[in-house]
């Protein structure tokens, strides 16, 4: 959700994006694990939520065949759990740290106590709709916000957000990153309502040959993308299918695939495995984190 009035439709260049971003074009190498700043308060001071970890476990937690919260992320969904009971939209039964469907569901309907719908009432965090939930009750730290989504990259609509990554990932490549679908498209149906929201593009491949796809696949994994390569052995013609992680304006179903990404399954229906060569697999990060080094 991205919890913002749209401002002026920008088209960036990349090296424009680049520079306002303080980026270097060096891959950043993140580890898979990482410690939250904890959300839980002492007598004297409010609790703190990272917004960063609660959309982590928004997107991860819900497909799981278990209750376990996501590493990191368990006191701070806590936090916000205990908020939604609060206000009489969660059982108590549901506080547990894992931000699973009950969670989600009863998030999209403070989203829309709010007065939010459709794709601002998907349960998934936005940056207002957080604050309002915690007023009285925690403050929140590395807030995430999809921008413009009237903004644009090569002629194809997408968030602020992704007009960043993708201008990250095109630049650490000598071949340039062109799009054959952009976001907020619910008009093909081939895509199953992945597009239907912000953070998804498919990127063009036709003209480079295999290794330099599987390139385009790090480049975009590296600066916060779940990506993958499609083939017509999955179905499709050559392409890459790419998600923003953590993108508050994620469909709700293009969030499940930022789980088979994190557990190394390849974002179908089928969740086969990750058929991503080795050398073209980077430690899973979303873009804010990636920005930080």
């Amino acid at each position: 959700m991205n919890d913002r009035n749209p401002a002026a439709r920008t088209r960036y260049s990349r090296r424009w994006i680049l520079t306002r971003a303080g980026l270097t074009a060096a891959a950043v190498a993140v580890p898979t694990a990482w410690l939250a700043r904890s959300a839980m308060a002492d007598d004297n001071t409010r609790a703190t939520v990272d917004m960063e970890m609660v959309l982590l476990a928004a997107q991860v937690d819900p497909p799981k065949d278990n209750s376990d919260p996501t590493d990191g992320c368990k006191d701070h969904v806590l936090a916000v759990e205990q908020a939604l009971q609060a206000r009489g939209l969660l059982d108590a039964a549901q506080v547990d740290g894992h931000f699973g469907s009950s969670t989600v569901d009863a998030y999209s309907a403070w989203q829309k106590k709010l007065g939010y719908d459709g794709l601002d009432a998907n349960g998934m965090p936005g940056p207002t709709s957080l604050a309002k939930l915690g007023e009285g009750k925690f403050d929140v730290s590395n807030k995430v916000s999809a921008g413009d989504r009237g903004d644009s990259y090569g002629g194809e609509t997408t968030n602020t957000r992704t007009v960043q990554m993708l201008g990250a990932a095109d630049d650490k490549l000598s071949w340039d990153i062109t799009l054959t679908q952009g976001s907020y498209n619910s008009s093909n149906p081939g895509s199953a309502g992945t597009h239907d929201g912000g953070g998804v593009v498919d990127v063009n491949v036709n003209d480079l040959d295999d290794t330099q796809r599987w390139e385009t696949v790090k480049a975009l994994r590296t600066v916060g993308f779940a990506a993958w390569l499609r083939t017509p052995d999955d179905g499709f013609e050559y392409h890459i299918h790419a998600v923003g992680v953590s993108d508050p304006d994620l469909s709700t179903a293009a969030q499940p695939q930022v789980y088979d990404y994190f557990v190394g399954k390849n974002g179908l229906a089928n969740h086969n495995d990750d058929n991503t060569p080795d050398e073209y697999r980077v430690d899973f990060t979303w873009w804010e984190k990636y920005q930080r080094g």
